[in-house]
């Protein structure tokens, strides 16, 4: 486990030790849990008004409709407005590699 030394002033410190002592832990215990609170609400869902998801619905199922009758332009439409996203970390570099290749092949079939 890492260890950081921390200054903090006087009148968060205190404010930090009366809410740790009404919660009977050590300061030290509270401050962690104040940190992964915050930390963790980086990775909330966020909410989407129902416009939006109306309007993704609605995109949806017409692409849906479309599927098989799409041009190669088309296609590249749609693509071209989705997000791209980097893979997660905890998937291994050969495990992508071999999605990547699948896709490509897949690409070249059609």
């Amino acid at each position: 486990m890492a260890q950081l030394t921390l200054e903090l002033p006087d009148t968060l410190h205190h404010q930090l030790e009366g809410l740790a002592q009404r919660e009977g832990v050590q300061l030290t215990q509270y401050i962690l849990y104040i940190l992964t609170r915050q930390v963790g609400s980086v990775y909330t869902v966020q909410v989407m008004s129902e416009a939006s998801v109306a309007e993704q619905e609605a995109d949806y199922l017409a692409l849906r409709q479309q599927w098989g009758k799409a041009s190669p332009a088309q296609v590249e439409e749609v693509l071209a407005k989705r997000n791209v996203v980097e893979p997660e970390p905890e998937l291994k570099p050969d495990v992508v590699e071999k999605l990547r290749q699948r896709i490509e092949a897949k690409q070249r079939e059609d």
